[in-house]
């Protein structure tokens, strides 16, 4: 689990297609068309809902980022520069922000904690193999924010290192060093968990109804 894969030349071209779609939406948006927002909102508020419900644990919490992420990118939609990142890496960034503000009465302590010993499989085949989804909920939200984020970004939404740690702000080595952090902590929280046959980890499922677009 070290990123997301490489692309075949079908797939590259389905997401060059895709972020074209987006760019152009985008430039309607600017234009003063507020239709073009309902498109947007169906294509990402998805993911950013379930990144901010991951780092978060709480769905009114996730789907108030959510929110607040796209009314202030409907707000300013020039704001977002197409040649840094995905529309989606910063709508995501932009909840992340909403949540912290959140949080700064709720510091999350990152005291070391010793990593796990003589486990028997590699972090990534232990995480793979972790299947009870509330166990690993469970876990995930006793993580530090930062281990969490990481963990989230990297391992659950797939998304490479560069885009992650453009999410949370941070350099490279940063993210790989809390990412292994985090790895670490969450296999020694899932110790007692029952593996399951090869397979990435679900993603956290989405809410039963889409919230509503403001």
């Amino acid at each position: 689990m070290a990123g997301r894969a490489r692309v075949g030349g079908d797939d590259a071209a389905a997401i060059t297609t895709a972020q074209a779609s987006i760019e152009g939406l985008v430039r309607r948006l600017r234009q003063g068309d507020a239709a073009a927002l309902e498109p947007l909102y169906r294509s990402e508020s998805g993911p950013v809902y379930r990144y901010a419900l991951a780092l978060c644990g709480q769905p009114d919490w996730a789907a108030d980022a959510m929110q607040d992420a796209f009314v202030k990118f409907a707000g300013r939609p020039e704001g977002w520069d197409p040649g840094r990142a995905p529309l989606g890496a910063y709508l995501a960034g932009m909840a992340r922000h909403h949540l912290l503000a959140r949080w700064r009465d709720r510091p999350v302590s990152d005291d070391a904690m010793p990593e796990p010993e003589d486990l028997a499989h590699s972090p990534e085949e232990q995480l793979v193999q972790a299947q009870d989804h509330a166990r690993l909920w469970e876990a995930l939200q006793q993580l530090p924010w930062s281990f969490r984020e990481a963990v989230v970004l990297v391992d659950l939404q797939e998304r490479s290192y560069v885009e992650a740690a453009a999410i949370a702000g941070i350099e490279l080595n940063t993210l790989r060093t809390r990412l292994h952090r985090g790895r670490a902590r969450l296999l020694a929280l899932l110790q007692g968990s029952t593996a399951a046959p090869a397979g990435r980890p679900a993603a956290i499922p989405a809410p039963s109804s889409s919230p509503t677009l403001p």
